[in-house]
């Protein structure tokens, strides 16, 4: 869902200007295409954008495909959007997760990243939520912004602590050359710097009981994302609307990053991600994914890599239980780590 009613300085991701015309338009193409796909699915995740800002059509795309009994659900949402009546309508269409974007619960880091929206703002959406009927609650923070410091982030990870949350994403923020930040880059903590504050995130969420699963993700037990876990374990998902990626049916395709293009077409126009992949990329994918999550990967898949484990620093990584897994130290180089094990 790519509409948003106004663009962050850092964000690369696609989007377009929020109007009710076009939404309405670009809904129907999205129950078009889930009908012509078909198939059963045991979760769905509405992306953005800002997802929440077609809350009442909701609904109608859920009723449209067949979804599993027991699936996982979830909208991403702005704090400012999250209103009673929006969250109400999203709790009866069957909505059973949130993801709010509160990136910072700092007013100054929040100004700095360009966000709509204020610290009790973000408090109080996640209250309500929580008071409408929602059990499942994920926040997004980023890390290593503008105006971040040690102690304002510790303060955040405290304050989220003490919300009904299930989930916590962290993410460092990353600088890309075709944004606001791109082209006027902001002062940002160094790579030591950057490291640390990802090693004390690490740690606080684990202290709250947030444990991590994945390199940017904490949950309390049995709230881990079932539908990103997909992507990790490289399990199939269906993409649909613009921008949109999939691993469906054995084939890696993409949308156009274009909403009037995907609105026009009969059916979205799959883009292809270059040939099919052999045995050779497949592998080499299940093992960067799988290294990704605490849990690592299995003997199968890092037995012929145990040669390239002697360049690597043991403080990165573990091997238990016919598995090998990155530490949170090795998380936070573990470009570098999948380089040597895979270069």
């Amino acid at each position: 869902m790519p509409f948003c009613p106004s663009k962050c300085p850092y964000c690369d991701f696609y989007s377009v200007p929020f109007g009710d015309i076009q939404a309405e338009r670009y809904v129907s193409a999205v129950i078009r295409n889930i009908r012509a796909y078909g198939g059963e699915f045991d979760s769905v995740y509405f992306g953005g954008g800002t997802p929440i800002l077609i809350a009442d059509d909701i609904g109608a795309i859920l009723k449209a495909a067949n979804i599993a009994k027991g699936a996982e659900i979830t909208v991403e949402c702005n704090p400012r959007e999250m209103t009673e009546k929006a969250l109400e309508t999203l709790l009866n269409a069957g909505v059973n997760r949130l993801s709010a974007g509160v990136q910072s619960l700092d007013d100054e880091v929040l100004k700095a990243l360009g966000r709509r929206h204020d610290a009790l703002t973000a408090e109080k959406a996640i209250i309500t939520a929580k008071s409408e009927g929602f059990d499942n609650i994920s926040a997004d923070i980023m890390l290593a912004t503008p105006r971040q410091t040690a102690d304002s982030l510790g303060e955040t990870l405290e304050r989220l602590n003490e919300l009904p949350l299930t989930h916590i994403s962290a993410y460092m923020l990353k600088i890309e050359p075709h944004t606001p930040f791109g082209r006027n880059p902001p002062e940002l903590p160094d790579d030591d710097e950057t490291a640390d504050i990802y090693l004390r995130t690490v740690s606080a969420l684990e202290r709250y009981g947030f444990r991590q699963y994945e390199i940017s993700n904490f949950a309390r037990d049995g709230f881990e994302c079932r539908h990103n876990l997909k992507y990790w374990h490289r399990e199939e998902y269906l993409g649909i609307g613009a921008a949109a990626h999939s691993l469906y049916e054995g084939r890696r395709f993409y949308v156009e990053r274009d909403a009037e293009g995907f609105i026009s077409a009969e059916r979205q126009k799959e883009l292809s991600e270059g040939k099919p992949p052999d045995g050779r990329e497949i592998y080499e994918e299940r093992v960067m994914l799988g290294l990704r999550l605490t849990e690592g990967i299995p003997e199968e898949l890092y037995k012929p890599l145990s040669d390239r484990l002697k360049y690597i620093p043991e403080r990165y990584y573990r091997l238990k239980g016919g598995r090998l897994a990155l530490t949170a130290e090795g998380f936070a180089v573990s470009n570098a780590i999948i380089s040597v094990l895979l270069g």
